[in-house]
């Protein structure tokens, strides 16, 4: 008699598979991880390249008079009269890095290409803002002496730089430019960009609220906001035409080797 019977497959194991299907967010994972260590490394680096912030930071705000940019001072004076506010602004700063890594989460989960483009555009803008706070050390407001600005996370023990465990990592000289202001404005672009529903126009409060989080808590000048601003946009753009083009070159290159290995 005929066998007609299926030849047997032989599919991995039931214990592989279920490892296979967490392999893709676990490579993401450990890739932020580690660019979030280069990141505080290049910090420290920083740290170490002092001279001239302070002359830095003057000449940012003989530039902002010249543009006749609001007070940094006058705001923060008065919010300190408004009760709780600088209080709720010192949370709402440090709810800047828990607030990013939801919203990737979220994407990665949600919405695979959204994840994709906001992850490349993270990395480049990040990647450029170190080397910019390594070239171009700069005294945050809070720190400057003769500007009169207090800090308030310092004064109300809400400090993202004291007593936290990335304290010892953190470099309070990169105030230029503000990746509080521009992780924020990448939020609300990709997620107003990737919704649908009507609420997602709220996302831009965001940014608009950590711009004046970041000003009211001495933590950055108006200055700092627009370079970080510009900085995401460009990385924006770039991520969403210059990356997935050069992908499209390297990968089967890079196949081809892994294929011959």
């Amino acid at each position: 008699m005929l066998n007609v019977l299926p030849s047997p497959t032989t599919a991995p194991p039931a214990g592989r598979q279920r490892w296979a299907r967490y392999v893709p967010a676990l490579r993401e994972t450990a890739l932020v991880l580690v660019l979030f260590g280069l990141y505080n490394l290049g910090r420290m680096v920083a740290t170490g390249r002092l001279d001239g912030a302070d002359d830095h930071a003057r000449s940012l705000l003989d530039l902002e008079r010249t543009l006749r940019l609001p007070s940094e001072a006058a705001l923060q004076e008065w919010a300190l009269g408004v009760p709780h506010l600088v209080g709720l602004a010192d949370r709402y700063y440090l709810l800047h890095f828990p607030i990013t890594v939801g919203v990737l989460v979220w994407l990665y989960v949600r919405h695979r290409p959204g994840y994709t483009w906001a992850r490349r555009a993270l990395v480049l803008a990040t990647a450029v803002a170190m080397v910019l706070h390594i070239w171009l050390p700069m005294t945050p407001p809070r720190l400057l002496a003769g500007l009169g600005m207090v800090d308030t996370g310092r004064v109300g023990g809400n400090s993202a730089y004291v007593g936290t465990p990335v304290s010892e990592l953190a470099n309070e000289y990169a105030a230029m430019p503000s990746l509080h202001v521009g992780w924020a404005v990448l939020l609300a672009v990709v997620l107003v960009t990737v919704c649908r529903s009507r609420w997602r126009w709220l996302w831009v409060l965001h940014p608009i609220v950590t711009l004046l989080v970041v000003v009211v808590t001495a933590n950055h000048y108006w200055l700092d906001a627009v370079v970080g601003t510009a900085l995401v946009a460009g990385a924006l753009v770039l991520a969403a035409r210059v990356a997935p083009v050069v992908e499209q070159r390297v990968a089967p290159v890079v196949e081809q080797r892994r294929t011959k290995s």
